[in-house]
């Protein structure tokens, strides 16, 4: 086996309910990947949190514009979530690589073609790349709309067999998650533009996107050949349960064109 993965941690996942890493859950995600590649699945993760992160360990005593907050929670956070993923991944007896990027790399070719080369060597040397957003540099007009853009990115530069996008709910839902009425949509066509009365403005908590910036990354991708999985990285082994097709666990599964 030798499929490539694009696995997406939203912030939300990553993120406890007072604003702290959630180091149990980053480790349980860690050790279900590892257990991925020990099957033969490659993977890259792309990962948010560091804003989160850096937020919980600095207390600032003065008024901050939003893309200076970003700059200095991020500056820290980065280093302390990699640090994480890097002792987690390590105990498992897999290397991880950091990879900082920007939207601009996605519109230069020289920046394309050698950030696509870097995750090729990685990923040939047993590397897991570990990618998120360059907040330190980023500036509003160069900022992706959230990391399922950068995933989206992502997965149609490496050519991913199938994107994961892991958030705190189960999936697309014909209405709003938390009421009981609404129901879990299991297989969606791309194409499909009923669904779109589902999908709410509605933002996450502690990231930038919201389920309509999921569900339109995921079509998008979808009908370009990639399959993609919307789940709830809150619950425990949802990724082997995914892969190894447990059909108990709810997801939202994108068709694909292929």
């Amino acid at each position: 086996m030798d499929r490539l993965l694009a696995i997406k941690i939203g912030s939300n996942v990553l993120t406890r309910s007072d604003g702290r890493l959630d180091i149990t859950r980053l480790s349980a995600l860690v050790d279900q990947i590892s257990d991925l590649r020990r099957e033969g699945y490659k993977v890259i993760v792309i990962t948010s949190g560091a804003v989160a992160s850096g937020r919980s360990e600095i207390k600032v005593d003065h008024e901050l514009d939003d893309v200076s907050q970003r700059q200095l929670f991020s500056s820290v956070g980065q280093a302390r979530l990699m640090h994480n993923y890097y002792q987690f991944f390590r105990e498992q007896g897999f290397n991880c690589g950091q990879i900082l990027t920007t939207k601009d790399n996605f519109t230069d070719e020289t920046s394309y073609l050698n950030q696509k080369n870097c995750m090729k060597v990685m990923l040939d040397a047993g590397i897991i790349p570990i990618v998120n957003e360059n907040d330190t540099v980023a500036i509003h007009e160069l900022m992706f709309t959230d990391n399922d853009e950068l995933a989206s990115l992502i997965a149609v530069m490496m050519g991913v067999d199938t994107l994961i996008i892991l958030s705190n709910v189960d999936g697309v839902f014909t209405g709003d998650p938390a009421d009981p009425a609404s129901r879990l949509i299991r297989e969606i066509d791309p194409a499909d533009d009923s669904i779109l009365e589902y999908i709410g403005e509605k933002k996450s908590t502690n990231g930038r996107g919201g389920m309509k910036t999921k569900f339109s990354v995921a079509r998008k991708i979808a009908s370009q050949g990639i399959e993609v999985v919307i789940a709830n990285g809150k619950r425990d082994d949802i990724l082997t349960d995914i892969l190894h097709g447990n059909g108990d666990v709810p997801y939202s599964r994108f068709k694909t064109k292929r």
